[in-house]
């Protein structure tokens, strides 16, 4: 069921498995290069049925944290995401474009304007550590249209659909996390005003899209400075995060977790995926640690390929639609085929060499 195709919208996938999105750092002035459009056609051509680019910083002022990510703010820019969707088309693949604000993650003295601060929903970059800027609404207003027109964008280009990046202490995840989110306004306090952010976001996207242009949610319990953090204790508070930001017009959600196998609440032995499915209705993105026998800590470290069956197993119950792989199919552009095929013992060890070098 895993590599049989999958209806997403009014796309039809060859197969439920999807490349994670993750970032590369091989894009000066934010401009993706002719190897970044090799990179990602080779993945398609070896046959990943849905790809989710590497974050995109949203054309915002503050939206920068890491050096030579690719943007959309400038003509260069654009005409390389364009190579780059027609590379992937070309071998008849799908392509999604995350849109990422890394928020507080960002640091005065950063490119491409220095004298930027990070911004976040009350200042907070982690609970009790006030070193941000605290949005007003009027930056929050224009965040949210810096979202809108980069989706109207994506979708010129020739993207079939956009991810909006909300977990792993990112700028959308700090309004979803109460560790973060200390407002006393609209966007501050319950499960439900804490999502307000996205769902604004989210509808001001639907305004500037067509109804066929997919838009997609990634979300984590998890952030990167506290692996243990939680937005969501139980299903009914997860389902007071989701609920309004799916009713507001996304077509599917990105579940991420660290190691997939996990259980996520006490009394279940259900992953968040699931969990996640249960709750929304739709089609949902299982991811973490997929393929590899350890578990994501330190994107330098070492794993070795292993068995997937416990994911193959999950979706023929339908308890997820699609599985993401990240750092498996870093190392080997054709892991898809060589599992699909029964080779594991043909697929590349991950390495941090994968990390470093765009092949």
């Amino acid at each position: 069921m895993i590599f049989e195709p999958y209806k997403l919208k009014n796309i039809t996938l060859r197969n439920r498995v999807v490349m994670a999105p993750m970032t590369r750092n091989q894009s000066p002035g934010g401009i993706p290069t002719q190897d970044v459009v090799s990179y990602y056609s080779r993945r398609s051509k070896a046959e990943v049925g849905l790809i989710i680019t590497e974050g995109i910083e949203v054309s915002h002022k503050a939206s920068s944290a890491y050096p030579n990510v690719p943007r959309l703010d400038t003509e260069n820019a654009r005409e390389g995401w364009k190579k780059v969707v027609n590379g992937i088309k070309k071998h008849d693949g799908s392509v999604i474009a995350q849109l990422w604000h890394c928020g507080g993650f960002r640091k005065l003295g950063m490119q491409p304007d220095p004298e930027v601060p990070g911004y976040t929903a009350s200042g907070l970059v982690k609970p009790g550590k006030k070193v941000a800027h605290e949005m007003t609404l009027e930056d929050i207003k224009e965040t949210i249209e810096a979202y809108a027109s980069d989706a109207k964008i994506c979708e010129e280009l020739g993207f079939d659909g956009i991810e909006i990046h909300g977990a792993h202490g990112y700028l959308i995840d700090n309004f979803f996390w109460s560790g973060t989110n200390i407002r006393d306004d609209q966007y501050g306090g319950t499960l439900e005003k804490r999502s307000k952010f996205v769902v604004d976001i989210i509808k001001a996207i639907r305004d500037q899209v067509s109804n066929e242009f997919i838009v997609g949610l990634r979300f984590s319990q998890w952030k990167q400075h506290d692996f243990e953090a939680k937005l969501a204790l139980n299903p009914e508070e997860l389902k007071k995060v989701l609920i309004e930001p799916v009713n507001s017009g996304l077509d599917y959600v990105h579940s991420s977790m660290r190691r997939f196998w996990e259980k996520e609440f006490e009394n279940s032995e259900e992953n968040l995926a699931y969990w996640t499915k249960k709750i929304t209705k739709i089609p949902t993105i299982g991811v973490g640690s997929v393929g590899l026998d350890s578990d994501f800590v330190d994107m330098t470290a070492p794993a070795s390929p292993t068995s997937i069956e416990r994911a193959i197993e999950d979706i023929s119950k339908n308890k997820y639609d699609m599985i993401a792989v990240g750092r498996a199919l870093l190392s080997d552009p054709e892991w898809v085929l060589k599992m699909k095929e029964g080779r594991l013992n043909d697929v590349i060890p991950y390495t941090k060499e994968a990390l470093l070098n765009l092949y």
